[in-house]
């Protein structure tokens, strides 16, 4: 998935834009690949979110107002999927609580239309370089709740020291749990984050999988999986 944040020192700067405004894709592509980035574009949120799974950029580029979904959204289901790539919000949207918002949601910086190519491209490099520094301080890349640990890494889980094989969407799915420990989480936010946004099928898939993980986690264990009727879903620590 999407953990890493490339090594951009051995290679040019890859930098994705997301805007539905065709004149401002032109400008800032043409600007950045004269500085020697390269550069992949976008006009909404969903092609966005594709191109940043297969272009896999240093850094983002997102407009707030786009056709489909909004750029903050879009942000929260990149976050969702486990990409740690710096996101500059580039938007006509000037207010203190734009600012706030797109900050607060996850944003690493905010530049507002109209702007100077010569600051964002700064900015741009200066994200990338404090993604490089947070990257070789090698974070840990396992998450651990009571005797339940999850590596993100190698795609292994295990539970009391017994390794847990789990598809790919039961991991998906315990990951989001594990990164949400103690906090109700509701169908529609596991479908969202999970599933993603393109998701067609129906929300008893979330209970059908979320059986299938208590009887790989919590068979005869303390159950660590609760359910919280009209809520949603916890995890959390067994008791002793």
């Amino acid at each position: 998935m999407g953990r890493e944040i490339h090594n951009a020192s051995a290679r040019k700067l890859r930098a994705l834009i997301v805007d539905d405004e065709e004149s401002i894709l032109q400008l800032v592509a043409m600007a950045l690949r004269y500085d020697g980035w390269e550069v992949e574009s976008a006009a909404t949120g969903a092609e966005g979110l594709e191109k940043l799974r297969s272009f896999k950029p240093d850094v983002a580029v997102l407009d707030i107002m786009l056709p489909d979904f909004d750029g903050v959204q879009l942000l929260s289901r990149i976050r969702g999927e486990g990409y740690l790539v710096p996101v500059l919000f580039l938007t006509a949207l000037d207010s203190v609580d734009d600012r706030v918002n797109g900050l607060t949601a996850g944003g690493d910086d905010y530049m507002v239309k109209p702007f100077s190519l010569e600051e964002l491209i700064a900015r741009l490099r200066a994200l990338v370089r404090r993604a490089q520094l947070l990257q070789d301080e090698q974070p840990d890349p396992m998450l651990r709740l009571g005797d339940l640990i999850l590596n993100e890494d190698s795609y292994e889980v295990e539970r009391g020291g017994d390794l847990i094989e789990l598809t790919t969407t039961e991991f998906e799915l315990l990951r989001y749990l594990m990164r949400n420990p103690r906090r109700v989480l509701s169908k529609a936010q596991i479908l969202d984050r999970v599933w993603s946004y393109d998701f067609t099928g129906k929300p008893s898939v979330v209970e059908l999988y979320i059986s299938y993980l208590r009887k790989k986690i919590d068979d005869g264990r303390t159950p660590m999986i609760h359910t919280v009727r009209g809520a949603g879903y916890m995890i959390k620590a067994a008791e002793k």
